[in-house]
């Protein structure tokens, strides 16, 4: 191993998520001869993570944190695989988040009853437990000496209600996880673009605002959210994001107060959510016809579809009760 000091900073890892070039991101943050993970990806993550800090001269003994910021399993499911490569390596995780990292049993029963059994093996493979007594709770506003720097948490909410960013005093830059949104490399060919990720089962929109705006109100150098690459263009990325939360909260009301039966939500959820999108891309010049931005925008669009129809059932659901 390389004894050479190491520069310091954050370092993006392509993790060629479901096959896909800069889909989403590990990252890696180095000072000296320490390092931390920023999201875990999957096991198939692993590997490529292992190489990097190979690279770049380090072992895996020298990781001390591998750092969730929530945890759906495109962010957390290769935590374990990695912990176990890691040995030295302390799972931070948000106080809602810790205990499914802890057992993540729920986790793998509702996504397999998504995916499948035989897709959920496919994309996540094994996904086991990681001790407590290497699992810590990171709290709204607290902070971590990491070497020469200091990394402070802030809990956004809005994506998932177990979600927190990450500032890191040595680079002035901010780790996002899906906080801040999505913005594809694929996307940027006119311009910044970003747009929302309204997850299936906890969107709010009036927190996923304010989430957007305590990034910015941060005034960091540049954002850093998984999916995909530094944004440094982060007012008008705030600007769409704000304005697109906007409309996902209309959509939202608008779903719940139709005539609709609940089943028809997200169908109807989806059409307008691709009018909407392909309209405002069209009108950048950025879709080109390319075949992977579609391909993109139908995985993210259906997702989020899915979200807000969930959001409006809740709140039907709310409303009978009352």
């Amino acid at each position: 191993m390389s004894t050479e000091r190491m520069p310091n900073g954050i370092h993006t890892i392509d993790t060629h998520y479901l096959g896909r070039p800069e889909f989403a991101a590990v990252y890696l943050l180095i000072d000296d001869q320490r390092a931390a993970f920023f999201d875990n990806n999957t096991n198939a993550a692993v590997p490529r993570l292992l190489a990097e800090l190979e690279a770049r001269g380090l072992h895996p003994d020298q990781v001390e944190y591998l750092i969730v910021t929530h945890v759906h399993l495109d962010h957390a499911g290769g935590t374990s695989a990695l912990a176990r490569a890691c040995p030295n390596a302390t799972v931070l995780a948000h106080p809602r988040a810790a205990p499914h990292i802890i057992d993540p049993s729920k986790l793998v029963a509702s996504a397999s009853a998504v995916y499948g059994a035989a897709e959920f093996e496919r994309i996540y493979g094994h996904i086991e437990a990681v001790d407590s007594d290497r699992v810590r709770v990171m709290e709204d506003e607290q902070t971590l000496c990491f070497g020469s720097r200091e990394l402070r948490f802030l809990h956004t909410r809005g994506h998932a209600n177990h979600h927190f960013c990450i500032a890191d005093s040595g680079s002035g830059a901010i780790v996002t996880g899906d906080a801040f949104g999505l913005v594809y490399p694929a996307l940027q060919r006119a311009g910044t673009f970003a747009f929302p990720s309204t997850s299936p089962t906890d969107f709010e929109p009036e927190l996923a605002r304010q989430s957007v705006q305590r990034l910015v109100d941060e005034q960091a150098s540049c954002l850093y959210p998984t999916h995909f690459g530094a944004v440094t263009d982060i007012a008008t990325a705030a600007g769409q994001l704000l304005r697109h939360l906007d409309f996902a909260e209309r959509l939202r009301d608008v779903a719940e107060a139709s005539d609709l039966p609940d089943e028809e939500l997200e169908g109807y959820c989806r059409v307008r959510l691709y009018d909407y999108f392909t309209g405002l891309l069209d009108a950048l010049g950025n879709l080109g016809g390319a075949r992977e931005v579609w391909s993109l925008i139908k995985l993210d669009i259906d997702l989020n579809a899915q979200g807000i129809a969930f959001a409006a059932n809740k709140r039907r659901r709310k409303a009978r009760v009352n």
